[in-house]
């Protein structure tokens, strides 16, 4: 919750040589994974995570500009959102930044995106990847919806779908159709990237 302290942090580490990829994904990330299990016991609550949210996108403030892109220019296009009823979106955005640092192009809608809104965006791009989080099991439902109009529409075969978050599992990933289940930010760039070596 020290917005100054974070910012000092990652000013230090890159001083220190640390890559700011680096000082993210072990960092900040880290970070964010104590403060989403300090929500789930109950030790904090959503005072305490906008305050910590506060401090990591100041933190990420000093650090993005820093990030260098490894991948290829004509990597997928992926479109990110927190599906319908969900407007946590710290992690979202982690996996937004580490995904643009990787080179691909990723359209984010936001987060409580209703299932057209993705429907309408993935018409739109064509194909590629959509990626949805949620934090509440009780939005978990909307994912499913989405596959299943993804299928509707004739765009599923054209797009490879991987879900993440608090509640989410592999089982549930199996369960709606999605194509991969992300435990983290970290996870779900090395999905995608095994992805984009195999299309090429």
């Amino acid at each position: 919750m020290d917005e100054e302290g974070a910012v000092a942090a990652a000013e230090e580490a890159l001083a220190e040589g640390i890559d700011a990829y680096e000082a993210i994904t072990q960092g900040l990330s880290k970070g964010m994974e104590v403060v989403s299990r300090k929500y789930d016991t109950g030790e904090y609550f959503v005072p305490e995570i906008l305050l910590c949210a506060d401090a990591m996108y100041a933190a990420m403030g000093v650090l993005k500009p820093r990030l260098k892109s490894t991948g290829p220019r004509d990597a997928s296009q992926v479109i990110i959102g927190v599906i319908e009823g969900d407007i946590h979106d710290i992690g979202k955005n982690i996996v937004k930044l580490m995904l643009e640092a990787a080179g691909f192009e990723v359209h984010d809608l936001g987060n409580d995106v209703p299932v057209a809104s993705f429907v309408d965006k993935a018409r739109q791009v064509g194909q590629g990847v959509i990626a949805i989080s949620t934090l509440m099991s009780t939005t978990m439902p909307g994912m499913g919806k989405l596959v299943k109009a993804l299928e509707d529409q004739g765009l599923r075969k054209s797009f490879r779908v991987v879900i993440g978050g608090g509640p989410i599992s592999q089982s549930f990933a199996a369960k709606i159709g999605a194509d991969a289940y992300g435990a983290n930010a970290m996870d779900a760039v090395r999905i995608l990237t095994a992805w984009e070596e195999a299309r090429k």
